[in-house]
């Protein structure tokens, strides 16, 4: 197991990749996979959130419970244009767990006017 230290930012989530599955194929069908960079969530030490696209302007998040999450995968880490590293990972969640999907956006009106 390994532990990936930050060079982007103190609330980056330091999370655990362990070794393969012991059954990939049951983690197929107990789990649902959600790929991004892990956060620390901002006042529950007990979730942690997911940016899918960290450099997008479009921010996309979930939030998931730590004990919900059965497997981490490491991925391929991002490099800014600075050169600094946001690592990425693939959390497999047990079906049935309740995450949250936020996507914020700017309230208007979108009617157009006549």
């Amino acid at each position: 197991m390994s532990e990936k230290p930050s060079s982007a930012s103190a609330d980056f989530f330091p999370l655990q990749t362990w070794h393969r599955p012991r059954d990939p194929q049951r983690l197929r069908l107990d789990c649902v996979a959600f790929s991004g960079t892990p956060r620390k969530h901002p006042f529950d030490a007990e979730r942690i959130m997911v940016l899918v696209d960290p450099y997008s302007a479009n921010t996309v998040y979930y939030e998931f419970e730590k004990k919900d999450i059965a497997y981490v995968e490491e991925l391929p880490s991002l490099v800014d244009m600075e050169g600094a590293t946001l690592p990425m990972f693939r959390l497999w969640v047990r079906k049935g767990s309740i995450g949250v999907r936020s996507t914020p956006f700017i309230v208007g009106d979108t009617r157009s006017r006549l």
